[in-house]
């Protein structure tokens, strides 16, 4: 299913959401064009979507799967950052793929869950499971709700695991990008995006290292400025 939403979801279900547009010829785009010319990329085509209706949040993705795959910008990222800032945050997301991170995740979302419903085939035969929480009654669909209930609580510890192995993705693709692009560009992409998304520069050690898929702003920029010397 997660397979087949990656590559329905462009064509088929973002337009029903926001309003996309091709991204017009110009400097920009020929840059968009060299990066991913350089790197074996091939698209269905780069599109500019009205993320301005909702927000000033600015970002760029990749989407889509086999033919359907895309690149999209925010409107909010072409009026905010310079062409070659834009070319220094693709170059990033352009990381991602190359460092094969999303055919990571799959994999390890895969073995989760199933590692998941085989505990749970095998908790769903115990008494004690449901009258432990209180249920008198087994049945298919309550030991389902049940174990969705209380998996968060034995499986917390797992978060900053998840979160460290995000933040490490995170420097892997800075460095792709530090090697495409100019570092400081890269840099000066996140200030303005840091400054415009509002986002915490310098959050609490201990949460960070819980919930933050991304390195907190000052260590991921001097990580890129070693990357100038």
């Amino acid at each position: 299913f997660s397979l087949f939403m990656m590559w329905a979801y462009p064509a088929f279900i973002a337009p029903l959401f926001n309003k996309f547009r091709s991204l017009e010829e110009g400097e920009l785009k020929q840059k968009i064009e060299n990066l991913l010319s350089r790197n074996g990329f091939v698209s269905s085509g780069i599109f500019v979507m009205d993320g301005s209706s909702r927000s000033t949040h600015g970002n760029a993705y990749f989407t889509g799967l086999g033919a359907n795959k895309r690149i999209v910008f925010f409107d909010t990222l072409i009026n905010e950052l310079s062409p070659d800032e834009i070319e220094a945050v693709l170059a990033h997301e352009l990381g991602h793929f190359k460092c094969h991170h999303i055919r990571k995740r799959i994999a390890m979302m895969a073995a989760i869950f199933l590692a998941g419903f085989a505990l749970l085939g095998w908790l769903i035969e115990l008494p004690w499971f449901y009258h432990g929480l209180g249920v008198s009654q087994a049945s298919s669909y309550m030991a389902l709700m049940l174990f969705v209930m209380v998996s968060p609580v034995f499986t917390i510890f797992l978060q900053p695991v998840f979160s460290q192995l995000s933040r490490k993705h995170e420097f892997e693709a800075d460095d792709f990008a530090a090697a495409q692009a100019k570092p400081a560009d890269l840099i000066q992409a996140l200030v303005k995006l840091y400054k415009e998304n509002a986002n915490t520069l310098t959050p609490d050690p201990l949460y960070s290292a819980f919930h933050d898929s991304h390195p907190p702003a000052p260590i991921r920029i001097a990580h890129l400025t070693a990357k100038m010397g």
